[in-house]
């Protein structure tokens, strides 16, 4: 299985609780019911351990995806294309890490 992690910060402007109810109202509800996604959350960073200094990322997303080639169709789809066009509105330069378990 692969995890895709998703480390952003949000565009200039861009209002925190905005982005939290966009993601709570639509793209978490969205991803989560993908037939290619077994778990999706995100996380809001709040500090570093040890330190008082602020997070390189206010935002890390968590996608576990059970098979990338229905990961590739299931965004292909209309609807995903409108969510993930929205969430390019909010996040600033996303980086999507593919990760997998040793």
């Amino acid at each position: 299985m692969t995890t895709i992690v998703v480390l952003f910060n949000l565009k200039p402007g861009v209002s925190p609780s905005d982005y939290e109810q966009w993601a709570l109202s639509t793209d978490l509800p969205t991803v989560r019911q993908l037939p290619s996604v077994s778990g999706f959350d995100v996380l809001r960073s709040t500090g570093l351990l040890g330190s008082d200094a602020a997070a390189p990322y206010s935002y890390v997303e968590l996608l576990v995806v059970k098979d990338m080639e229905q990961l590739g169709a299931d965004v292909a789809t209309e609807t995903m294309q409108r969510v993930a066009a929205e969430f390019q509105q909010f996040a600033d330069n996303p980086q999507f890490i593919l990760t997998e378990s040793i």
